[in-house]
């Protein structure tokens, strides 16, 4: 598959194949995909935890998030724990001078000492205010972003789920206190469509982005638009003719509440 497509095609999938599991290979190139994401400083404090549920324990299944997307965790063969490893921020210094070594950071002869006498002690003086939310929650979304993008090239389909209560479930998986979790995402072989009934409402283009100044938006070229629309990144808007029948057949097959929120 193409990036564009991809790109197009990376909706949530909240129907997933209980039935058909995951290739751990597939998971796999998720996770590389993450590793090799961009990290501010190099400090790699996006982490992921994977959850078999053919292989996990009760007490852990049982704590996964489920207000909202209950049935989606149920159905998903896998859920990837997605968190911040906050010591990561204290080997700040370190990652720094591994970006100097291998070219990435910095020039001239002087470089090593202009990263020991100035920006690494900033680093490090900040490294608490740096594990709190902001930009390592930033990279974490950006590794996931890649990993969601590699998943729908093999053909998988993902949904992100929230949580009120993610201590319950860093206490389940014995997650060390400088650990803390952002985001649960099921992972499994959509049950549905690969149209997901259609893409999914946005704001218009013009709300979101500006240019030079917030009063003038930016120029959205129509010609652009329609390049993609042929390269299915921008594809048709839901809802597609037959998705209540689609859904119907889904809640009948799984055995799925009459109105439950998925």
């Amino acid at each position: 598959m193409e990036l564009f497509d991809a790109i197009g095609s990376r909706r949530s999938f909240r129907f997933l194949d209980p039935e058909r599991p995951v290739e751990i290979e597939k998971i796999q190139k998720m996770l590389e995909a993450a590793r090799l994401a961009s990290h501010f400083g190099n400090n790699n404090a996006a982490r992921a935890l994977v959850v078999n549920r053919a292989t996990a324990s009760e007490e852990q299944l049982d704590c996964l998030p489920s207000p909202v997307g209950g049935y989606q965790i149920q159905q998903a063969p896998i859920i990837i724990l997605w968190y911040i490893e906050g010591r990561a921020m204290d080997e700040a210094a370190q990652r720094l001078t591994e970006l100097v070594d291998v070219g990435a950071l910095g020039y001239g002869e002087g470089r090593y000492d202009e990263l020991n006498d100035v920006l690494a002690p900033i680093m490090t003086a900040a490294s608490e205010n740096m594990k709190a939310p902001g930009l390592v929650d930033m990279d974490l979304g950006q590794a996931i972003a890649q990993a969601t993008l590699v998943a729908i090239a093999e053909g998988l389909g993902c949904c992100c789920q929230g949580s009120a209560n993610w201590q319950r479930v860093e206490r389940a998986f014995s997650l060390p206190e400088s650990c803390r979790i952002v985001v649960a995402q099921t992972v499994g072989y959509p049950a549905e469509s690969r149209e997901a009934g259609g893409q999914r409402p946005r704001l218009p283009f013009e709300t979101l982005f500006q240019y030079n100044a917030m009063d003038t938006p930016f120029p959205r070229s129509a010609a652009v638009v329609e390049e993609l629309k042929e390269k299915r990144m921008i594809q048709a808007p839901a809802k597609l003719p037959g998705r209540e029948e689609e859904i119907e057949a889904l809640r009948l097959k799984y055995n799925l509440p009459r109105n439950g929120m998925l």
